[in-house]
């Protein structure tokens, strides 16, 4: 195998962008190809946040401003138990960006506008169906008929991604955590928040807000339910229905019996069951690499999601830049990440436990140096070579 020059990028959401701005820093020229018929999924998903080891890694490929515009700055999180009783606050390290809270369809549109404005090409409307290996290329052949040839294949195509089985036919899918994922806008509800501070209160069940520069709170709030169910079928439910259904569960919770009060039903978010990838066996074969959630999407849970997907893009094109062919690039690349995903993963999962009721007792919180520090200290240095 030669060294790449060309990648093909399946995939317009969050990794994508990431990866094919990455990839341009290393001299590899990188097509994005998206399934939806215009702009990153545009619409699509609910709040996130981008914590300062995500903002980091968009800085070496030059869009942490892109992506600071459009978020707000919340870098204090205070932690609570359902009766309203503060347990840890933690203000943020000094030197390091501030985590970013923003709708997650402004990330998307920020970073595709960023990568296109720097020369990077999408190609949307095409769904990927399968790819083709020979020695020295990878065709991929898209569900209009139509092909694209390069020197890689990199799958940025989420959680449900269809590069992860062509990769591996018996690698594991999705990964129900026991909750369904809500959030939604409050008005009115005289819950008190800092500016600049997310909050997370746990109790029975778990809910987590911020404030809003208009004055509202957004929230994001989890429903235990052994049964899992589709996106699709949790959006079938009316509003006005899984509102009721919130407000009797967080009846005795502080703050969540305020906020959701004073919830419309038109302010309501129904985001759906919250996942994770459970630890994938392969990342790459041949010339096909995973990156992002296609690889390691450690649930909403994390607070990481993008963050971690914004890394990988960054290590992923420092490996094929510095090593001789693929094959070595792919390697070292699933070395230098596979320890830190998966720790925040399993984490996560943990998280999704207490969020489910099945932790035992109330959580137990580490100083916030502990906490945080491994996660958000995370930097990667763009201009040290990679060894194999």
């Amino acid at each position: 195998m030669d060294k790449v020059r060309t990648a093909l990028v399946i995939g317009g959401g969050i990794a994508g962008p990431v990866t094919a701005l990455a990839l341009r820093g290393a001299g590899i020229e990188a097509t994005v190809f998206e399934s939806h018929p215009a702009a990153a999924a545009d619409g699509v998903g609910a709040m996130l946040s981008l914590a300062p080891n995500g903002i980091d890694a968009l800085r070496a490929v030059g869009a942490d401003a892109a992506v600071e515009a459009v978020g707000q700055p919340v870098p204090g999180v205070v932690m609570a138990d359902g009766g309203g009783n503060r347990l840890a606050e933690f203000h943020g390290f000094p030197g390091l960006p501030a985590t970013r809270a923003m709708a997650r369809a402004d990330l998307f549109r920020a970073l595709s506008d960023h990568a296109s404005a720097a020369g990077i090409q999408f190609i949307y409307g095409k769904r990927f169906v399968t790819a083709h290996q020979t020695p020295d290329a990878v065709t991929a052949t898209f569900a209009d008929g139509g092909t694209a040839t390069a020197d890689i294949l990199i799958g940025a195509d989420g959680i449900r991604s269809t590069v992860r089985t062509l990769i591996d036919p018996h690698a594991p899918g999705p990964e129900y955590g026991g909750v369904l994922s809500f959030g939604g806008y409050a008005t009115g509800s005289g819950v008190e928040a800092e500016p600049g501070s997310m909050y997370f209160a746990f109790g029975r069940t778990f809910i987590g807000h911020w404030a809003l520069p208009d004055g509202r709170i957004a929230w994001f709030a989890g429903l235990p339910s052994a049964e899992p169910r589709t996106s699709a079928e949790v959006a079938r439910v009316p509003a006005a229905q899984w509102l009721d259904t919130l407000r009797e569960l967080y009846a005795g919770h502080t703050p969540g019996r305020s906020l959701l009060a004073h919830t419309a039903p038109d302010d309501l978010i129904a985001v759906g069951p919250m996942e994770r990838m459970p630890s994938v066996p392969h990342w790459h074969r041949g010339r096909m690499v995973l990156v992002g959630d296609a690889a390691h999407a450690p649930s909403s849970s994390s607070g990481q999601g993008a963050s971690l997907a914004a890394e990988s893009a960054v290590e992923l094109a420092r490996c094929l830049r510095d090593l001789p062919t693929p094959e070595a690039a792919f390697a070292a690349y699933e070395a230098l990440r596979r320890p830190r995903v998966e720790m925040i993963g399993d984490d996560a999962a943990a998280k999704n436990k207490a969020k489910a009721g099945h932790a035992g007792g109330k959580p137990a919180f580490p100083t916030p140096e502990r906490m945080f520090a491994p996660v958000h200290r995370h930097h990667i240095e763009w201009d040290e070579p990679v060894k194999d």
